[in-house]
């Protein structure tokens, strides 16, 4: 008999509730296909429901001090520390990373909580006396309303936690929509918070599919809408939150790629290249999906790259702590990702390594892809131009750094860029040439901590200000300036 399905509630108004939609979205252990939930598609009641209650919670929220606010996130980040095990495993569980990488990106979202601890600091004004003759001026951050957040399946915990720190500290209310594909970590997330003190109706949880979205989208007391996922959905998420008035920050895929140079170190630009390309199964807007093989580095390089996918783990990594490379999330998308490679082997790529045919035989019914390399490919083909999302390399050659500049600048995309070489002049001009607003020089995945923005350029990113940094207290506040003069009064005692 197989096991019953964890729940998947609601949370709206400080309350957890049963939500009342009929039709559901499976939920898989992608280790060994096992569905383990089921991931209820809210229709706009519900949804609405939970907007109205962020609304009504607002006013208190807001002018709750930021010292306490802070206090909240500083519990809300030992609670954190306390079950970091925990959701480590749970990620690892509903997404399929191997535990180190569920581990490191709970590292991640916890640094944001840790930054947002310094609220009181964050927030502070500016002020200015006398810029004119017995004139002041002064400005100070207020919060900006009901905040949503749209986030993808590919980092459960670290991307709501992108935004929902900064936007609880600076004062908002908050509505969370996790993926469909992976709830059960965003619930847990919830209930931790919870337990933190966080007062009703500041945060609600909702899951859903378009008709969620949407509602999010155009709801008339929404002011700010986050999402990160593929570029198609964030230019439909900002293009439609700011026809409704909606301040929006709309992060999309990328195609991103990493330049060998003949001068490179060999031994650690492969750990590198490993690592980007297929850390996370490929499943992650950082990965290196590109590789530019320049001069003759390539007749070097490949081989061992070759050699070295080849010999990485793939494993059920829910209970093998060996693996080094998980399955995919669903067995849709592994389809997806399989029928690229085909196509790209159509337009004429060269197969050097094939993860198709990779067995897991403690797991066979898991999604499973093994790396795979594609040699020779060409800026015309698709799998060059488009985002793959998944453990699959497409390798192209150039006689030098400006024609590999070029054809990473080409993409569309402007997420990363990343450059392998013993040269600082090499190094110095690819930095200043890349249309990219995350570079990396001899680092495979160039991510920022959380004091820094994630500054996506191009077709990777819709909007002005990016999460995580002073860039997310900007977009979550709104700045009020106050221009004061007073008569001179004769004081008689």
């Amino acid at each position: 008999m197989p096991a019953a399905l964890e729940p998947c509630p609601l949370f709206i108004d400080g309350e957890w509730i049963t939500s009342t939609a009929t039709v559901t979205e499976p939920v898989y252990n992608p280790s060994d296909g096992s569905q383990i939930s089921a991931t209820p598609i809210c229709r706009a009641g519900e949804v609405s429901d939970a907007v109205h209650a962020a609304a009504n919670a607002f006013p208190d929220w807001s002018e709750t001090p930021p010292v306490d606010r802070a206090r909240l996130m500083f519990r809300f980040a030992e609670l954190l520390e306390k079950h970091f095990e925990e959701l480590s495993q749970l990620v690892t569980r509903e997404h399929g990373k191997t535990l180190n990488e569920s581990r490191g990106s709970v590292r991640r979202g916890i640094e944001v909580v840790e930054f947002a601890c310094g609220a009181p600091s964050l927030l502070m004004g500016e002020s200015l006396e006398n810029i004119s003759r017995d004139i002041d001026c002064d400005s100070i951050r207020q919060p900006v309303g009901v905040s949503v957040a749209i986030t993808p399946f590919n980092f459960p915990i670290m991307v709501p936690l992108w935004t929902l720190p900064i936007a609880l500290v600076c004062g908002n209310t908050f509505v969370l929509k996790p993926s469909e594909k992976v709830p059960l970590s965003a619930i847990r997330m919830v209930e931790l918070l919870q337990e933190a003190g966080l007062p009703k109706g500041v945060l609600n949880l909702v899951h859903g599919g378009r008709e969620a979205v949407d509602t999010l989208l155009t709801h008339p007391y929404v002011r700010t809408v986050s999402f990160v996922g593929s570029t198609p959905i964030a230019q439909h998420v900002y293009e439609t939150a700011t026809r409704a008035g909606k301040r929006v920050q709309s992060a999309g895929g990328a195609k991103n790629f990493m330049l060998v140079m003949p001068d490179a170190d060999m031994d650690s630009t492969l750990d590198a290249v490993l690592g980007s390309a297929y850390g996370c199964a490929g499943e992650r807007c950082m990965a290196g999906s590109a590789l530019v093989c320049i001069g003759d580095s390539g007749k070097r390089f490949l081989p061992v790259l070759s050699d070295a996918s080849t010999k990485l783990r793939v494993g059920a990594t829910d209970r093998d702590p060996d693996a080094q490379m998980g399955p995919l999330v669903t067995p849709q998308h592994l389809e997806r990702v399989c029928n690229a490679i085909e196509h790209g082997l159509s337009q004429g790529a060269d197969l050097l390594v094939d993860g198709r045919d990779v067995k897991v035989e403690a797991a066979p019914q898991g999604f499973y892809l093994g790396p795979t390399v594609l040699d020779r490919v060409t800026p015309k083909m698709d799998i060059l131009r488009d985002e793959v999302f998944g453990p699959v390399l497409a390798v192209t050659h150039t006689n030098d750094l400006d024609a590999a500049i070029q054809q990473c600048n080409d993409s569309g995309y402007g997420n990363a860029a990343v450059i392998f070489t013993s040269s600082g002049g090499a190094a110095r001009k690819f930095k200043h040439s890349a249309n990219a607003g995350m570079v990396g020089i001899n680092v495979g995945v160039p991510a920022p901590m959380a004091f820094f923005p994630f500054s996506g350029w191009n077709n990777s990113f819709f909007g002005d200000l990016h999460v995580q940094g002073h860039e997310g207290v900007s977009f979550f506040t709104r700045q009020k300036v106050t221009i004061s003069r007073w008569a001179e009064e004769t004081h008689r005692f």
